[in-house]
């Protein structure tokens, strides 16, 4: 049922991932709400795809780094969470949506002169103590088998949004981006389709086996253009999935790009393939490239891109998703790293790509 909703407050703090998963709230909000107004509470290190998002009219950034230097008790720091406080009430928000959940979230909420301050059932940290509007989850918050977007949707659909489908926008890259990238990429045949590789992330057991990346690369090799992205950290993970593989000039962006360029990269690509990461996210969230996310220890069902040109491939296993960092197992330590066969991915790129 539609309400009298003018502006809406969404408190996202971090962490990046998670902020991109909440963006479809403000697509729900402003597509049935069109003249509504959305501002968004993030931390410093999250901002950077909702600071300037076109779904965003008003972004109020906490300084998390910078007040850790301080110190917690800095008087400056108490000035500035007034500052950003004062700032926030004088539009005078209909609504504050608490999508964290989290008690570093609801001890904003006393200081913010709105009316309603909702939340779901479920969250953690005492995170319920200065909300007004508490409505009951449709599933746990940690529910492997339900995805986080439909869940943050709930917040959209209990003021009354329509919910019956969802989009990931991010903002255009500037002119700036584009140049630099159209150079770090003049070298490719764009003749052929582009994939690029995006091979790790934080955790060690969400990473594929290094020998089927080499199988996999073995096989693109000649046929596409082959772009691997990552921080410079990344580079001897690289370094050993190439050797051996005979891969023609692939083009190695790892440590050379920020995260918006990153997506300006993502951008370019026909097919980008990454394990369970944030560079997955943020391919699904600029729209263009087919996304292809490899599991292991983490839940797809929860967490993976999803949707038109989205693809998962997912290991059979009785102890996955255990959504641990460290592998349980006694033996065969990190098993679900090697469960997805290399074959299934080049089968999955035929198709995806038309390719013999």
């Amino acid at each position: 049922m539609k309400q009298d909703i003018k502006k809406v407050l969404i408190l996202r703090l971090s962490a990046l991932g998670d902020a991109i998963h909440t963006l479809p709230v403000a697509y729900a909000i402003k597509k049935t709400y069109p003249d509504c107004k959305i501002g968004w509470v993030v931390e410093d290190k999250a901002q950077l795809f909702i600071k300037d998002n076109p779904l965003i009219d008003f972004c109020y950034v906490i300084p998390k780094k910078e007040w850790k230097k301080r110190g917690l008790f800095s008087f400056q720091n108490f000035k500035d969470f007034f500052n950003i406080v004062s700032e926030i009430n004088k539009q005078e928000y209909d609504v504050v949506l608490d999508t964290q959940q989290l008690f570093k979230s609801a001890c904003i909420l006393p200081f913010l002169n709105i009316k309603r301050k909702i939340t779901l059932t479920g969250g953690r940290e005492f995170y319920s103590l200065f909300s007004n509007e508490i409505y009951p989850e449709s599933h746990k918050l940690f529910d492997p088998y339900y995805h986080v977007v439909k869940r943050n949707l709930e917040f959209a659909q209990h003021i009354g949004a329509d919910v019956s489908d969802f989009k990931l926008i991010l903002a255009e890259s500037s002119d700036e981006i584009k140049q630099k990238i159209t150079e770090l990429m003049q070298g490719l045949d764009f003749s052929k389709k582009t994939v690029v590789i995006s091979p790790s992330t934080t955790w060690e057991n969400k990473h594929w086996n290094e020998s089927y990346w080499s199988e996999v690369i073995s096989w693109l090799s000649g046929k596409v253009n082959i772009v691997f992205t990552g921080v410079e950290s990344d580079l001897p993970l690289i370094e050993r999935i190439l050797d051996g593989t005979g891969c023609e000039n692939p083009l190695i962006l790892t440590g050379k790009t920020n995260l918006k360029e990153l997506a300006e990269v993502f951008r370019r690509a026909d097919v980008v393939i990454s394990p369970d990461s944030g560079s997955a996210h943020i391919a699904w969230a600029v729209s263009k490239p087919s996304v292809i996310t490899l599991f292991s220890a983490t839940a797809e069902k929860r967490s993976a891109p999803f949707g038109e040109n989205c693809y998962v491939l997912a290991p059979e296993l009785d102890c996955r998703p255990c959504l641990k960092k460290n592998c349980r197992l006694k033996t065969n330590k990190n098993k679900c790293c090697s469960l997805v066969q290399p074959v299934e991915l080049i089968n999955l790129l035929k198709n995806i790509l038309h390719l013999a």
